[in-house]
């Protein structure tokens, strides 16, 4: 954890903008949340959301972007698989218009230097097939954890949000498209981290059906959460 809070500080650092950075923990029971605080008592751009108990990745991804305010969002993974030197990327796309902007491994011009194991992959790509078939055509990658937006558009969307775990990525992504947000599908680095929580043959099934509540509910009524917020 330390060392990734390091590096994060250390990058945008070097970049002479001005960031702030939430950390938000989700009821794990080791030691994440004594450090993180810790660290934050000597990085004042830094602070610590300790939600508890444990509620699942979507809630707390969405709960860190409603609490950000910068004028564009990022939400990364702690493991930092995807480096943050990639940031510039998305910024490039931001700069240029889009609303929302993604980092996406398939893409030929991606860099996957050390690549998940095979079953792993063959898994991630029937998933998006299903995932495209299911409405959010178009998108090579919904679920890597390297995704920035405006800052508006990212409350317009996760106001809206009720997925709180694995599955929020297809929430957010079919809501953009719903409200006809942009978003650039950008090629990065990326390096297989051990440790995911990830289990795909309970939580692939889980996103799918999430999917399919979501399709089945239809635009009105899944723009209708959130709202009048």
């Amino acid at each position: 954890m330390t060392r990734t809070l390091d590096r994060l500080a250390e990058y945008y650092d070097s970049l002479g903008l001005d960031y702030d950075v939430i950390i938000v923990n989700d009821g794990s029971k080791d030691k994440t949340a004594q450090m993180a605080t810790e660290f934050c008592a000597t990085h004042p751009r830094f602070r610590v959301i300790d939600s508890q108990p444990n509620h699942g990745k979507g809630f707390v991804v969405r709960r860190g972007i409603l609490e950000a305010k910068g004028d564009l969002i990022l939400f990364c993974d702690a493991d930092l698989a995807t480096p943050q030197e990639e940031t510039e990327k998305l910024l490039f796309h931001m700069d240029r218009g889009s609303d929302i902007a993604i980092g996406s491994r398939p893409l030929k011009e991606s860099s996957l230097e050390v690549r998940q194991p095979f079953y792993r992959e063959m898994a991630g790509r029937l998933f998006n097939k299903i995932v495209q078939a299911l409405g959010i055509r178009g998108i090579d990658d919904t679920q890597c954890g390297f995704k920035m937006f405006k800052r508006e558009v990212a409350h317009d969307i996760f106001k809206r949000c009720e997925v709180n775990g694995f599955g929020f990525d297809l929430e957010c992504l079919f809501i953009a498209r719903d409200l006809d947000y942009t978003i650039a599908e950008v090629p990065i680095r990326w390096r297989h981290q051990e440790g995911s929580k990830v289990v795909l043959l309970r939580d692939g099934p889980r996103m799918i059906m999430d999917l399919i509540r979501l399709r089945l509910k239809g635009k009105k009524k899944r723009l209708a959460h959130g709202s009048g917020s």
